[in-house]
């Protein structure tokens, strides 16, 4: 793992393409909730489109996912899984899963909920939080569609280790946000969205700092300057009409030398993330803002509807009116 040392004195091009990307993730919704278990539990988490945190506040657990292995978590670790696979936390590995709808549920205010163990299997613990494992956790609903080239990039699962030592400031945000959660008061969905939101970057930038030199994907895209200003071109103006001779100054290289690098870093042609980046915009458009389909085929630079529709099907799989219904 790298030491804050290490990190303060990682290049500034790529501190400042990882500003830049995580500047353009937003979220439009977030679902908070605080969760006290007792020994021995065991949650499953339902697959969902909505990306999912955790963070450990007390007591040791692991996670299981449907493409990983048990892996163990340590107080002060957050999770972040970008596109909110089905995953297990447990106290231990062989204790038998129940579904997170069967735990006790006090609900706070929209959105905003406490979580916890049948009290009645631990009548002595029950109210006695030095004994038990405090997870915090969440919904959230980025301002990407789920399959976003960006989103898809990322790893199924990104843990960052001890956040909490790493970044002081999380465990303040997370006070902030159980404050929020307990007054009730005006504004509170918000704000949670708000802290939720740096919560999200946060995990995002450890996670980062913490893989290894030998990472690739999406955090060898990130971590290269020439790469990453690329990204974060593409991924703050998808409407752009970007050519590969415009991307490659960008980068400060030819194009074929470009090419050769975008491609072996993301796994595509920089034409094809352009258009796939587009269409997965032109999608979140139309079924999460309600866009119309004239407005979006103009706002990317499309002459018509019509060939809107057919490049959005080609690289969708369907019909630009089916993501409206969907």
């Amino acid at each position: 793992m790298k030491s804050m040392k290490d990190t303060n004195n990682a290049p500034q091009d790529t501190r400042d393409t990882l500003t830049e990307i995580l500047l353009g993730l937003r979220l439009d919704g977030v679902e908070y909730g605080r969760c006290v278990m007792h020994e021995p539990w065991a949650i499953a988490f339902p697959s969902r489109r909505e990306a999912s945190f955790h963070f450990i506040a007390q007591g040791n657990c692991w996670i299981r996912t449907q493409t990983t292995d048990w892996m163990r978590l340590n107080p002060g670790d957050a999770l972040l899984l970008p596109r909110g696979m089905f995953h297990v936390l447990a106290s231990s590995p062989e204790v038998p899963t129940i579904d997170i709808d069967a735990l006790a549920r006090t609900v706070v205010s929209e959105n905003l909920f406490l979580l916890n163990d049948d009290k009645s299997v631990h009548p002595v613990v029950a109210d006695d939080e030095t004994a038990a494992h405090i997870l915090f956790g969440g919904v959230m609903r980025f301002n990407l569609d789920p399959l976003h080239p960006l989103l898809a990039m990322m790893p199924d699962v990104m843990r960052a280790c001890d956040l909490a030592q790493r970044d002081p400031a999380v465990l303040v945000m997370l006070e902030m946000m159980e404050r929020e959660m307990a007054l009730d008061r005006i504004g509170a969905c918000g704000i949670l969205a708000r802290l939720a939101d740096v919560l999200a970057a946060s995990i995002i930038r450890a996670w980062v700092e913490c893989a290894s030199s030998g990472a690739s994907g999406w955090i060898a895209a990130v971590r290269c300057p020439q790469i990453g200003r690329v990204l974060a071109a593409i991924h703050n103006q998808p409407e752009r009409e970007w050519s590969v001779a415009e991307l490659a100054g960008v980068m400060g290289a030819s194009r074929s030398s470009f090419v050769e690098k975008f491609s072996n870093a993301v796994g595509d042609t920089p034409a094809k993330y352009v258009a796939r980046v587009k269409m997965f915009q032109a999608r979140y458009w139309i079924a999460h803002e309600g866009m119309r389909m004239a407005t979006v085929a103009s706002r990317l630079g499309y002459d018509s509807e019509a060939s809107f529709s057919r490049a959005f099907k080609r690289i969708i799989g369907h019909p630009p009116s089916e993501a409206r219904s969907g």
